[in-house]
Formats: structure tokens, C-alpha cells, sequence
């Protein structure tokens, strides 16, 4: 009876340990990655003017021929 009491004892005890080195290592994962973005993660795209322009350079020019 005793054995079985220490057996279990020993088996919750690991799978607590797991749990906590799990919860752990997707702590450090998370922050590894929000460490690893580059800088250039949290700009404003470039601005699309010259898209725009170009877009009606070309209606201009097509309706012309």
C-alpha cells in the first residue's frame, strides 16, 4: 500500500513537473519570437500613389489609340 502511495505520489509529481516546464518553454517561445520581428514589423505600408498614377496613365493612353 505504502509503495503504491510513493508510485503516485512520484507520477503527479512528474506530470506537474511537465506541465510547468511546457507552460515554461511557450513562455520563452513567445518571446523569442516577438524578439526575433524586425523592426520594419510595425510601419505603415509604403504609400500607393505611383500605383494609382500608373493606373491612369495607362486609361489615358488606351483610350487614345
Amino acid at each position: 500500500m505504502i509503495a503504491t502511495l510513493e508510485f503516485t505520489t512520484l507520477a503527479m509529481a512528474t506530470m506537474f513537473a511537465v506541465a510547468a516546464a511546457a507552460g515554461l518553454l511557450w513562455v520563452c517561445l513567445q518571446a523569442a519570437f516577438l524578439m526575433m520581428r524586425p523592426a520594419t514589423a510595425r510601419r505603415i505600408p509604403g504609400r500607393t500613389e505611383l500605383v494609382r498614377g500608373t493606373a491612369q496613365l495607362a486609361r489615358v493612353y488606351s483610350g487614345s489609340r
